[in-house]
C-alpha cells in the first residue's frame, strides 16, 4: 500500500488528564506516515508539558500556540502548517484504535478522491453512557455502516468530528475550515454534503469518544441547540429549499417554533401543521395552525418536521410516503 502522508490536527485545552492515553494512541498507530499539529488553545492546566514530552519523543509531533480563540482558530493554524495530502481530526480527550489511520487511508486510496472516509465510533465514560449518546451512536453507526450518512444530514451531525479523513483538495473545495459557523464539525459536514462528496462505508469501531461533565460540548454556548437549529435553516435554505414550492413546517414544540420565527424574520412565507386539537385553529406568531391533513391539499409542498417522537415520525412518515413523497427531497426531519 501506498504511503502518502496523513495530517492530524488536534487543538487542546485542559485536557492534561486524557492527553497521555490520547497521545499514546497516536503513537500506537500501525499505519506510521503520519504527523501530528497539536494546537494549544491557551491552556491554564499541564496539557502543554504533557504534549511537550511527546513531542521530544516523536519527531511526527509539533506543538503550535493558537493565535486567535477557540476550535476553528486553532484548526485554521494547524491546516496553515500541516503537509500531508490526507488530513483528518483528532480531539485530544480521545483514544484512536490502533488500525484507525490504516483503514482510512487504505479506503480513500481504493475509492479516491470525491470521497470521505469514516469509521464507527463509540463512547465511553467513568459515569457511564446517558440513554441520548448512546442512541446517537447506534444511530450514527448505522448511517456509516452503508455510507448512506448525508441522508439524514438535517437530524443530527452525521459526521462525527474526529473520525473523518479526506484528501486535501476535497477538503479545500469545501472550503476547509474558513467558515465562522459553529457547531463547526456540523458546519463541515454540511459543505461535505454541499459539494458531493461520497460517504464511504465502514463496519468497524475506528474511535473512542469519551464523554465527562466538561467536555466542551457540553459546556459551550456555540454546541447549544439554537446554534445547530441555525445551521440546519441556513443550509436547507441554500441547498435543498426549492422556493417555488410550498413550504410546510410540522410541528409546533420549541424546535418548531425557533424555526418558523426565524423564517417569519426571513420573510419566507409559509404553512404551519400539527395534530394537536389544542394548537389547530389558534394562532402562533400570528401564524394561524393547521391540521396536518390539509397538506393533501396542497401541491408538491417541501415539509420540515420538528417533531422528536420516534413513533409519530415513523407516522409521519407513512403517512407522506402514502402521498409519493420521499426524504430528502420532499421532506426533511430537523430531530
Amino acid at each position: 500500500m501506498k504511503q502518502p502522508l496523513v495530517s492530524i490536527l488536534m487543538p487542546f485545552k485542559n485536557t492534561a488528564v486524557f492527553l497521555p492515553e490520547c497521545l499514546q494512541s497516536i503513537l500506537n498507530q500501525e499505519y506510521e506516515n503520519w504527523e501530528l499539529w497539536a494546537i494549544n488553545d491557551h491552556s491554564s492546566d499541564t496539557s502543554l508539558a504533557v504534549v511537550q514530552n511527546f513531542e521530544r519523543r516523536d519527531h511526527r509531533i509539533h506543538i503550535v500556540a493558537n493565535s486567535g480563540q477557540g476550535i476553528i482558530e486553532a484548526l485554521r493554524s494547524a491546516y496553515a502548517r500541516c503537509n500531508g495530502n490526507l488530513i483528518t481530526r483528532m480531539d485530544s480527550d480521545d483514544v484512536m484504535t490502533s488500525d484507525k489511520l490504516a483503514i482510512m487511508v487504505r479506503l480513500l486510496l481504493h475509492f479516491g478522491e470525491g470521497h470521505l472516509a469514516l469509521g464507527q465510533v463509540k463512547y465511553f465514560s467513568e459515569n457511564g453512557i446517558s440513554d441520548g449518546y448512546y442512541r446517537y451512536e447506534k444511530w450514527l453507526n448505522q448511517l456509516t455502516e452503508k455510507g448512506i450518512n448525508f441522508s439524514e444530514i438535517y437530524k443530527e451531525c452525521v459526521v462525527p468530528s474526529p473520525c473523518w479523513m479526506a484528501y486535501r483538495q476535497d477538503l479545500e473545495s469545501c472550503g476547509a475550515f474558513t467558515s465562522n459557523r459553529y457547531p463547526e464539525d456540523y458546519d463541515l459536514t454540511f459543505r461535505f454534503y454541499e459539494k458531493g462528496l461520497t460517504c464511504i462505508p465502514c463496519d468497524q469501531v475506528l474511535h473512542y469518544w469519551r464523554d465527562y461533565e466538561t467536555r466542551t460540548s457540553r459546556t459551550s454556548e456555540h454546541y447549544a441547540q439554537n446554534y445547530f437549529l441555525g445551521i440546519k435553516l441556513y443550509y436547507f435554505l441554500k441547498l435543498d429549499y426549492d422556493s417555488r414550492r410550498s413550504l410546510v413546517i410540522w410541528g409546533a414544540g420549541f424546535k418548531g417554533k425557533t424555526i418558523a420565527k426565524s423564517l417569519i424574520e426571513l420573510g419566507i412565507r409559509f404553512i404551519w401543521l400539527c395534530d394537536n386539537p389544542n394548537k389547530i385553529g389558534k394562532r402562533i406568531y400570528g401564524k394561524e395552525m393547521h391540521h396536518y391533513t390539509e397538506l393533501n391539499t396542497m401541491k408538491s409542498p417541501q415539509s420540515i418536521i420538528s417533531v422528536a417522537n420516534d413513533k409519530a415520525q415513523t407516522m409521519i412518515r407513512r403517512y407522506l410516503s402514502g402521498l409519493g413523497q420521499s426524504q430528502g427531497k420532499d421532506y426533511f426531519f430537523f430531530c
